[in-house]
């Protein structure tokens, strides 16, 4: 069953987010307004490893829900930037590690049902060191960590940003898997 669409306006809109009311026609159920949150720019990740088998990481803390946690690179992809280039840019902006190759390993819809977020995840490697991380505000911390102590931090819950959880727990399951077959 599809949905039917008949029209939408704006309630907020900001050049980070913007909220839509959409007049739609649930099949059983009639016309509804459906709330809709928009993103006016694309949102890239990363997993950055090195030939070692560890993982860059950052260690930050979020206002919104007040609490401390580990995180990948990540940030938005400008309009008419090209992802891979996007994540590069902030891979080193964030790190003060530059890139050698990037490689999207997925994507995906992160809230399907009330958003149109779409995530684009690359994997990261080949990264040498330029400097310091450009942005204090990032990361308290940035470190290279082992995969051993990853799955910890997720284990436990200290990778509690949606998207890097995500990130991480693709490319330790179905991306190492596939990669073995």
């Amino acid at each position: 069953m599809e949905w039917e669409t008949f029209g939408r306006r704006q309630v907020y809109g900001s050049p980070w987010v913007e909220v839509w009311l959409d007049d739609v026609e649930v099949p059983g159920l009639g016309r509804i307004d459906h709330h809709v949150v928009r993103y006016p720019k694309a949102s890239t990740t990363s997993v950055v490893t090195d030939d070692q088998g560890r993982f860059l990481l950052l260690y930050r803390h979020r206002f919104i829900t007040g609490r401390w946690g580990w995180e990948v690179p990540a940030g938005w992809t400008e309009p008419g930037e090209d992802p891979a280039v996007a994540i590069a840019r902030e891979v080193e902006e964030e790190t003060g590690w530059r890139p050698g190759r990037v490689e999207l390993l997925t994507e995906y819809d992160a809230m399907a049902g009330i958003s149109d977020a779409h995530f684009r995840c690359f994997h990261v490697t080949g990264c040498t060191q330029v400097g310091a991380p450009e942005d204090a505000s990032e990361s308290t911390r940035v470190e290279w960590l082992p995969e051993t102590e990853v799955v910890k931090l997720l284990v436990s819950g200290e990778v509690n940003d949606g998207p890097s959880h995500a990130a991480l727990s693709f490319f330790l399951g179905p991306y190492r898997l596939a990669q073995r077959a």
